[in-house]
């Protein structure tokens, strides 16, 4: 039996780390809840806010339910920390609901992975701020954010 495996491995280094954190961001941003559920292990578990979520069909429905909720979703994430098999992000990420009220999401993430390469645990702290569309800070074409877009430092986010 093949084993599947998801690059970079852990121990990380900073340039795994940071791998996994852009490979993350940009497969939240594809906004495709079967398409992010593949980067985590089959029997994953997630805190999310107030939410938690056991294994790969249960990740598929709350990120339908979230994708629904929150339109034109826009996310940018920060490595902030790594050790051995683990990583700690900070991000932000922008929507509006189906009012127009738009909000910046602030928050962060504490990841864990397999020996394989899948997270098997996300615990995720998150608060939410309306804003003006003026206000905006993650705007950029495309569902992936170009290489030269300002860092969440650089933002002053």
């Amino acid at each position: 039996m093949q084993v599947n495996i998801r690059k970079p491995l852990p121990p990380f280094d900073i340039e795994g780390a940071e791998q996994k954190v852009r490979m993350a961001e940009n497969a939240w941003n594809s906004k495709d809840p079967q398409k992010i559920s593949l980067a985590y292990s089959v029997d994953s578990s997630w805190r999310n806010r107030d939410k938690f979520i056991n294994g790969r069909d249960e990740i598929v429905a709350f990120l339908s339910e979230k994708f629904a909720k929150e339109q034109e979703y826009r996310l940018c994430k920060e490595l902030w920390s790594y050790d051995g098999k683990r990583i700690a992000v900070r991000f932000a990420y922008e929507w509006h609901d189906e009012d127009g009220q738009w909000f910046r999401s602030y928050g962060n993430e504490n990841w864990e992975f397999d020996e394989r390469g899948y997270m098997q645990r996300r615990i995720a702290s998150i608060n939410d701020l309306k804003i003006d569309a003026n206000d905006r800070k993650l705007v950029w074409d495309g569902n992936i954010r170009p290489d030269d877009y300002p860092s969440l430092s650089e933002m002053g986010l």
